[in-house]
């Protein structure tokens, strides 16, 4: 991992003091909420439905166990509300009765950060201190700027990987932070990088997406993919250069949202997105970025180009562990106990939830956050706490936040394998629903967030009850469900298998089902956006639309294919007319 220098260090805590006396000056009256806005948007702070939310950052993913038992303290000491807040907010109704509030919860984000809903603002200043005690910070993860950087989960660690990207995340984060030409850009800007065959960090869908790789003549470079975005008109990025050197990936960024500043539109900020520009531009765009590259190269004196020193610095925080004790050795199949029962267990989740790993004497593991009564990505105090000693006990302190909202141990040793299973058996992370159904996610929706439409916590929630069955779930086989509040996709419906989003009708909730979508990873091939089924559905439908659109793949589908593939082969209409089908079936029970 990173290892913050002492310029790092300083950085973080100085802005944490600087809050503190924003915030001080907001609450005595000098500043005024107008004021104050964009000085708490700059730091992670949103005012949501009942209370404010934090956005923490995670640059790439990575996480130590200090880190972790950090944000379980915040969790459990200030993401509490008052009694009143909290009462107006849990007697909310809806088509699922009566709403249960979680409090004293993190929860994972499909951009790689942690996120509380309740903390008091005139806390906030509290925890900003606690943060910046273990080099953490919420700059930049919200306000038109560029955002936290994301990657693969099992960035340095996967088997088909072609180069670490880390390194390079790493400064692209350090070239972005507080950038001044950038600070107020047209609308947010997010960047993910990826270094493997497979694309576990869903780039295309993002403001850039990077692979990094190696030409012909074995150099590495970049593939430079721009215009990508969910949002109310999903785009597919763009690629506009097969192959960038190396060194000159910050100047060639710097001419890409340099022209995104010039142009992008800002008269509306529902078309204020990067995407809009290179769709609207096409070549245009394309040309211009060369056009203010160029001119970055010869005649500003290229000041961002990258050296090997610099990136050997970077670099050296990211060599593998020391990992004492480690010996070479097959996979133990064999569950630690000796019931049937368990025997089927640990094999499911030896499949699920254990990937292969760089070191053949090495595993990542992951832990599944998805659980029956519990929002898709939350974790209480006491779950960040007892997967910190997780972390400590068998991953040597680090581990990673998945874009599937759960938590990847990306150091286990194979013969730790049955006692790893055991320990998180016993935490209640070891379900093998790894990329299967209820391995679902979800944004927070309409419970916390004003701008959804409608919420997706008791829709994932009925779903998840619905498909406890084990065996059921693996015999239905891997499956992305995402879920999403409203039409900004934080809960990247557009790129599920199935994909379902909250919409207002006269002040009621519905529910959109799109089928088809995918991410860009290897099981649902190229990115691309779902396609809605049709009308809308009650949120007491969507349950039964699921469970028919699932029997009609069990019907379809062939010998070892997966949901997505067999949707693709005999395309959408049966899937549509099931669907239709259980809206009907619901109207004449309810008659």
């Amino acid at each position: 991992m990173y290892k913050y220098t002492d310029f790092d260090r300083q950085f973080v805590r100085n802005r944490a003091e600087q809050y503190r006396d924003q915030l001080g000056r907001f609450l005595d009256g000098t500043l005024s909420n107008d004021e104050f806005l964009p000085l708490r948007l700059q730091n992670g702070w949103y005012v949501q439905r009942y209370a404010p939310m934090l956005r923490v950052a995670v640059p790439y993913g990575e996480l130590t166990s200090a880190q972790l038992r950090v944000l379980a303290t915040i969790a459990r000491d200030y993401d509490q509300p008052s009694a009143e807040v909290y009462r107006t907010a849990s007697t909310t109704q809806g088509a699922f009765g009566t709403v249960n509030m979680p409090v004293g919860y993190g929860h994972f984000t499909t951009r790689q950060n942690v996120q509380f809903n309740w903390i008091p603002l005139e806390k906030s200043a509290d925890v900003m201190d606690l943060l910046a005690s273990v080099d953490m910070h919420g700059i930049q993860t919200s306000g038109n700027c560029i955002r936290n950087v994301t990657s693969d989960e099992r960035a340095g660690i996967a088997v088909d990987e072609i180069i670490d990207p880390r390194p390079f995340c790493e400064l692209l984060r350090q070239w972005s932070t507080l950038h001044p030409e950038y600070a107020f850009l047209p609308r947010k800007f997010k960047v993910a990088v990826s270094g493997a065959r497979e694309d576990r960090a869903a780039t295309q869908w993002h403001d850039v997406g990077l692979h990094v790789l190696h030409n012909e003549a074995g150099e590495v470079g970049f593939k430079v993919m721009v215009g990508g975005g969910m949002g109310r008109t999903p785009v597919i990025a763009s690629t506009i250069r097969e192959f960038l050197p190396w060194q000159e990936i910050l100047n060639y960024l710097e001419a890409v949202v340099r022209v995104y500043n010039r142009w992008g539109r800002r008269d509306n900020k529902y078309k204020a997105r990067i995407k809009i520009l290179v769709k609207a531009e096409g070549q245009r765009f394309i040309d211009e970025v060369e056009t203010e590259y160029r001119e970055i190269v010869e005649l500003d004196g290229a000041l961002h180009t990258l050296t090997q020193a610099e990136f050997d610095r970077v670099s050296a925080s990211f060599v593998p562990p020391a990992l004492a004790g480690v010996t070479q050795g097959a996979i133990n199949n064999a569950a630690p106990s000796h019931s049937a029962e368990e025997a089927v267990e640990y094999a499911r989740w030896l499949k699920q939830n254990v990937a292969a790993h760089k070191n053949p004497n090495l595993r990542a593991v992951t832990l599944s956050f998805k659980r029956l009564g519990q929002a898709p990505g939350d974790a209480t105090a006491d779950q960040l706490d007892i997967a910190a000693s997780l972390v400590d006990r068998f991953s040597v302190g680090e581990v990673r936040v998945t874009h599937d909202q759960n938590l990847v141990l990306p150091w286990v040793a194979v013969e730790q394998l049955p006692e790893m299973w055991a320990a998180a058996r016993q935490a209640g992370f070891a379900r093998s629903n790894i990329r299967l159904l209820t391995d679902m996610i979800a944004c927070p929706g309409g419970d916390f967030c004003a701008l959804a439409n409608a919420r997706s916590i008791p829709i994932a929630e009925a779903i998840t009850e619905r498909y406890q069955d084990m065996d059921e779930l693996h015999d239905l086989g891997e499956i992305d469900l995402h879920i999403s509040g409203c039409i900004n996709s934080c809960g990247h419906h557009h790129s599920g298998h199935i994909g379902i989003l909250g919409v207002d009708k006269d002040g009621k909730e519905w529910y959109q089902v799109s089928l088809g979508g995918s991410d860009g990873s290897t099981l649902s091939g190229p990115s691309t956006p779902g396609k809605v089924v049709g009308p809308s559905f009650g949120a007491n439908e969507v349950p039964d639309v699921i469970e028919a659109v699932l029997l009609t793949y069990r019907e379809v589908r062939q010998s070892g294919e997966t949901f997505i593939d067999a949707l693709r082969r005999v395309g959408p209409d049966p899937f549509k007319v099931a669907a239709n089908g259980a809206r009907h079936t619901a109207e004449l029970e309810l008659a």
